[in-house]
């Protein structure tokens, strides 16, 4: 099976790279869209400006999200249960935290990511595909020094 590779964002104040580095393991939860849910369920296998940080692998392939059951939980929904999940989540381990932040505008303006989801007008899913070239190109911009 050819590997894939994923863009995984949040917000700095949710959980950082340096978090990833510090636990070395952490669960991807509280995915409430269900084209990110279908991505970390049948996809995702061992494998201060917006931007890329860094770089994480797959840990643990998708399975379900147990916070969704959890009555009080901010992700709670009654309509997910342990015999009929709507939720799932991965487990990502840390691999490399670039020496800085590789801004969005960046990657909009870099030649072979114009068609990569994040540079997209309303791609705000938490969870997106990136191709291996992207995925190369983003790697490359994130080790060198500027």
């Amino acid at each position: 099976m050819a590997r894939k590779y994923w863009l995984m964002k949040c917000e700095p104040a949710a959980y950082t790279i340096d978090d990833l580095a510090r636990d070395g393991v952490t669960t991807w939860e509280g995915v409430r869209n269900y084209q990110a849910r279908n991505f970390m369920r049948d996809q995702m296998q061992s494998a201060d400006p917006s931007g890329v940080t860094g770089l994480a692998e797959i840990a643990r392939a998708g399975y379900p999200d147990a916070f969704a059951w959890k009555k009080g939980h901010k992700y709670f929904d009654a309509a997910s249960t342990p015999d009929k999940p709507l939720w799932y989540l991965v487990d990502i381990r840390f691999v490399e935290r670039f020496p800085e932040i590789v801004p969005l505008d960046v990657l909009k303006k870099t030649a072979g990511l114009e068609q990569m989801m994040v540079i997209r007008k309303g791609a705000r899913l938490s969870v997106q595909p990136v191709t291996k070239g992207e995925f190369d190109i983003v790697s490359k911009l994130g080790r060198r020094k500027r």
